[in-house]
């Protein structure tokens, strides 16, 4: 059955997001939290398909926890526990429906702004580099392909859109208009940082990050957090080292495989029904990426929680 927010009548619910359903909660210490539940939904151009992909919201919950605490040295996340029978008691009688899929969290005030790093032009960086040589205001050498390697890693800054909206790239004076040069500085800081360890760890196991989305928000205490997800297939393009080719779209281990099977049959920003063999193939790749990342067994993971 579909996870909706309908299944959770007895919590109070903050809103629906692509993937996400959000909760507001008390925390075993009576603070302020929210509870994150990844559904096994799938958004492509900013459309949420009717199809899902079995065991995805699991997937992306298990990598971003794990990357989480790869980076805590880097800078605090939200993550209180992923435990469920350590949740608050108003909880338990949902623990069937969150095992392995939901976080407790602090709660953030989040920053209006994604904050996106890329080390290889694709997608829409791609495109903008097309189009004018530069992306979100970064001149580039000339001469690069879909694919290339950048100089150096990027900062490249959006706007945050509602559901079916797309993000608008800004340049990195529009984000220290909108959230202040100070805190836009100290995100583009930690976004960075952020970037070049994963891209380190990644590398290490044989994988290319080309590009991520992060999000941040500040707590009560007014510390600046990691929230969200993090490099996971939905927020991350990962490429198998061994098949990088600059000139041509990547192997890829993310939804990379959705967007191209929508632009091949004609349905680009359709909600359209995925064949199975085009959902077994998506589940397939999210599972390699958290096992290849992590070094773990998803089939495992599955079995602890």
């Amino acid at each position: 059955m579909p996870l909706a927010a309908e299944q959770f009548s007895g919590l109070t619910h903050l809103g629906s997001g692509k993937v996400r359903e959000l909760f507001a909660v008390d925390d075993a210490d009576g603070e302020p939290a929210i509870l994150l539940v990844a559904s096994d939904r799938l958004s492509v151009f900013d459309v949420v398909l009717p199809s899902e992909i079995p065991d995805k919201g699991a997937i992306l919950t298990a990598l971003s926890l794990w990357w989480f605490e790869q980076l805590a040295d880097l800078v605090p996340h939200h993550v209180i526990t992923a435990t469920v029978s350590d949740y608050p008691a108003a909880l338990q009688p949902y623990a069937s429906q969150l095992v392995g899929r939901s976080m407790l969290c602090r709660r953030l005030d989040m920053v209006p702004l994604e904050c996106v790093a890329r080390g290889y032009l694709a997608g829409s960086g791609w495109l903008d580099y097309q189009a004018a040589g530069t992306v979100s205001g970064h001149a580039l050498p000339a001469g690069l392909q879909d694919g290339s390697k950048l100089p150096e890693p990027l900062f490249t800054p959006s706007t945050k859109a509602a559901i079916g909206d797309h993000d608008e790239a800004i340049t990195r004076d529009q984000a220290g208009d909108l959230v202040g040069p100070e805190l836009a500085a100290e995100l583009e800081r930690l976004t960075l940082a952020v970037f070049g360890r994963a891209a380190e760890l990644a590398a290490d196991r044989g994988v290319l990050l080309a590009d991520t989305k992060l999000e941040f928000g500040t707590d009560a205490s007014g510390t600046l957090r990691l929230g969200d997800e993090v490099l996971t297939p939905d927020s991350s393009r990962f490429w198998p080292a061994d098949t990088w080719q600059p000139g041509r779209a990547q192997p890829s281990y993310d939804k990379q495989y959705v967007r191209d099977w929508l632009i091949e049959s004609g349905q680009r920003g359709r909600a359209v029904e995925l064949p199975p063999d085009v959902v077994d193939a998506t589940r397939a790749r999210y599972v390699e990426a958290y096992e290849v990342l992590t070094g773990r067994s998803f089939a495992d993971y599955l079995a602890a929680a």
